[in-house]
């Protein structure tokens, strides 16, 4: 066992003060986790009631004051505002004199990379984007959530490191995203964690009109496994009837759907179509099969309204809707790229058992940048980024 006295990290060298623009739920969370790493929070904007508990809870003694008010004492700048509202706010601060040379401005958007931060970078900044793909509640368990959470890092090739030590301190791991990738890569974290919400509670209405007592009891154990596998061996983790090509078990359910629950008919068909054509793409689907399937996919599709034809298993398409052609050669045009299955065999489903099968809601700008500055974040509550399933408040940025 070592016993040797560790430093206090406050007498670590290169301490930063920090500040946080947008008291959201992200925002004060790193600024607390900077401050574990010995850097000093100074100060730190925030409007709404909700922002101004969240930032005592988390900043305790640290005080309140306006964006420019914040970068008039901080070394590190965490720019932690929606998407839409970050180039606005960068260059109200910039134009407005508040960004100082050598100042690190730091922004949370997954969808910018740094180049968002040209206006500061100009004013002589040291710009990096640093987004946590996590989901934040607003309260201290996110601070030990960062703990081994992955940060898309972008930034000139000379920070780089910079950037990559600012992460490791916080606890992350940082993953270096190019420039040009980020909306991508934004986009896959939204595929992933938004659209994961949005199944798990249309799932779990479901099970509750079907007479379930306790959905969200029935789903764990399910869904968690889901999750485990799939992140083990991709698409070697598909089951149930798509994958089987029981066409006459999806008929049902969609006539259930329509019956009971019209509003999921759509995404049921759109998941389905996917499911089918990486089913197929990966051989997990028989196309003697698959015919019938996206026969029932098509017809269901046109009864709804879509516009979504039968495509037949020598890779032909027809009209198509939203989900992508595969070929039965293991070809296909689908958007995402599929993961080599690592892991274990694919896992079963309720009657086909088998093996068992996570960047925040800080706030909009009040208005365009005026002559006195971009103005104070009117709604750090509001969701932007890829929710997370981390409860009703949680987001992910």
């Amino acid at each position: 066992m070592n016993t040797t006295p560790q430093p206090d990290p406050k007498d670590r060298p290169a301490r930063l003060t920090v500040g946080v623009v947008g008291a959201g739920r992200v925002g004060p969370a790193l600024a607390a986790s900077l401050q574990l790493a010995g850097h000093r929070p100074v100060a730190v904007s925030g409007v709404s009631d909700a922002s101004r508990r969240r930032a005592a809870a988390l900043l305790p003694d640290v005080p309140l004051m306006t964006p420019a008010e914040v970068l008039g004492r901080a070394e590190l700048v965490l720019l932690t505002v929606p998407d839409d509202a970050l180039p606005g706010l960068v260059s109200g601060l910039a134009e407005t004199g508040a960004v100082r040379p050598g100042q690190l401005i730091v922004h949370t958007s997954g969808r910018y990379g740094a180049r968002v931060l040209d206006p500061a970078l100009r004013a002589g900044a040291l710009p990096l984007a640093l987004h946590p793909a996590m989901t934040f509640t607003g309260t201290p368990v996110d601070v030990q959530r960062l703990a081994g959470c992955s940060f898309g890092v972008t930034a000139p090739e000379e920070l780089r490191l910079a950037a990559e030590a600012l992460v490791i301190e916080m606890g992350g791991e940082p993953e270096w995203i190019a420039e040009d990738r980020r909306p991508l890569y934004h986009a896959a974290l939204a595929l992933g964690s938004n659209h994961l919400v949005t199944l798990v509670a249309q799932s779990m209405e479901l099970l509750r009109a079907s007479g379930v007592s306790a959905p969200d009891r029935m789903l764990g154990p399910l869904l968690g496994a889901s999750l485990d596998n799939a992140l083990r061996s991709g698409d070697a983790a598909l089951t149930g009837p798509v994958a089987r090509g029981d066409a006459g078990t999806v008929a049902a359910h969609v006539a259930e759907l329509r019956e009971h629950a019209p509003q999921a008919v759509a995404g049921y068909l759109a998941m389905a179509r996917t499911t089918a054509d990486r089913a197929l793409a990966h051989g997990l689907l028989k196309p003697e099969l698959a015919e019938d399937l996206l026969g029932v996919l098509a017809e269901e599709a046109t009864a709804t309204g879509g516009t979504s034809g039968a495509r037949g298993t020598d890779g032909t398409s027809g009209a198509r809707g939203t989900g992508g052609a595969a070929d039965t050669d293991g070809s296909s045009d689908s958007p995402e790229h599929a993961e080599d299955p690592t892991g274990s065999d694919a896992p079963g489903d309720p009657g086909h058992p088998g093996d068992p099968g996570h960047p925040a809601g800080p706030g909009r700008l009040d208005g365009p940048a005026g002559p006195d500055g971009p103005g104070d974040p009117e709604d750090p509550d509001a969701p932007h980024g890829p929710e997370g399933t981390a409860g009703p408040e949680g987001d992910v940025r």
